[in-house]
């Protein structure tokens, strides 16, 4: 059967370019997602799914079966823009198929899974390949704006609780297992303004961050290792200031954070370390703050949560990892590579919030991600089609 999988995948090859050339003509931009949600909708509906939705947050969400057990895919269809286009070789929303390439903004990050995932559908459904499970296929949105929100609402409000997620980010046809956690973190401080001619009779804001900016790039070099993650960061990415003019004294300002998340480490602990930054300036009245995302998607739903995005692993040994393992093989003759992502996905609600496991097999490469001339193989979306569809027939054994 797997051969047979496989065989079927190349026979839908050039459907899986018809979808990933179809998305990228179409912009999708975070919280801008509504003509490509529509898209893939009608799509799922041509295939055959069992039902097709969208959901009130904009997420579009497919199910084949009606099994007790819940398996889901999950691409998110939204993407970044594209940047200055004169780094571009041609225009990022039409789409070039050469060299066996498929060249566009969302070609990797990350409509390419969402077509794969089309393709698979077809597949199980044509080889009656489920029987046990509910197979839900979600293209999320916003996770480009804010990783794991839409998977907060698809668990929360939508009800969909699976008990094992395929995320198909790119992973270069590789199966990862995990990714660092995130989160967004300001530090505020303030100053006292006055006549620049007279700087003592004021208290400096952009001396005091800067005085803390200086402390977080000694913290950043002393944060804790894992063997399988790497090691966690934090980096100052903006610093913005207030004063009354060019000529006064500034009387406030602030740092925006980026603290990248490894293993054993959290929301509490990155903000004490903060904190002790912040007294080993001699700035101890500094005051943290970790944002939140208030944005309304393309729908209009605003759905606030907490720029926290925590760090999750699947273990090694976890018995839906080796069942895909096992899968990928058969499959694609071949053993895969067991990795993780340097980027973050929307296992940090699935896994890191909910515990739900998750794996994860893209096609593509995560080093073109965001990047201009953006690019996937042809043959990673067939293999990957190829592979969702065994991973279900595996599933049902």
């Amino acid at each position: 059967m797997y051969h047979e999988i496989l065989e079927k995948a190349r026979d839908y090859e050039a459907e899986s370019i018809r979808y990933l050339t179809d998305m990228i003509r179409i912009p999708a931009f975070s919280t801008k997602e509504k003509e490509l949600a529509e898209y893939i909708l009608q799509e799922m509906k041509k295939a055959g799914f069992d039902e097709a939705f969208i959901d009130p947050l904009g997420n579009v969400i497919g199910k084949i079966g009606s099994g007790k057990n819940i398996i889901a895919f999950d691409a998110h269809i939204d993407t970044v823009y594209p940047g200055d286009l004169s780094l571009w070789d041609f225009n990022p929303f039409e789409p070039q198929v050469k060299d066996g390439m498929i060249w566009g903004r969302g070609a990797v990050d990350q409509e390419g899974g969402m077509a794969s995932m089309l393709t698979a559908a077809r597949i199980i459904k044509e080889l009656n390949l489920n029987s046990k499970f509910s197979i839900y296929f979600t293209g999320t949105v916003m996770e480009e704006d804010c990783d794991g929100l839409c998977w907060q609402y698809i668990i929360r409000e939508d009800k969909i609780v699976p008990e094992l997620v395929v995320l198909t980010e790119p992973t270069n046809m590789n199966i990862y297992r995990g990714h660092r956690g995130r989160m967004e973190m300001q530090v505020f401080v303030q100053g006292r303004s006055c006549h620049a001619s007279a700087p003592e009779r004021g208290v400096n804001a952009i001396y005091k961050i800067s005085r803390i900016a200086l402390e977080i790039e000694k913290l950043n070099e002393h944060l804790r290792y894992d063997d399988f993650l790497g090691k966690g960061t934090i980096a100052a990415t903006e610093v913005h200031f207030t004063g009354p003019s060019q000529c006064a004294i500034p009387d406030s300002a602030y740092l925006h954070l980026d603290r990248r998340l490894t293993q054993g480490e959290n929301k509490e602990i990155a903000v004490e370390e903060v904190k002790e930054a912040c007294q080993l300036a001699g700035e101890s009245e500094a005051r943290i703050q970790v944002l939140t995302y208030n944005e309304p998607s393309y729908t209009g739903l605003v759905f606030p949560t907490e720029k926290y995005y925590p760090t999750w692993v699947t273990p090694a040994d976890f018995p839906y990892l080796k069942i895909a393992e096992r899968a990928y093989s058969q499959t694609l003759g071949r053993k895969p590579v067991i990795d993780k992502w340097t980027f973050s996905t929307n296992g940090v609600a699935i896994a890191g919030m909910h515990h739900i496991p998750c794996i994860g097999l893209g096609p593509g490469n995560e080093v073109y991600a965001h990047a201009p001339n953006e690019a996937t193989p042809v043959i990673h979306l067939t293999e990957a089609a190829a592979f969702y569809a065994a991973l279900i027939y595996a599933l049902n054994q």
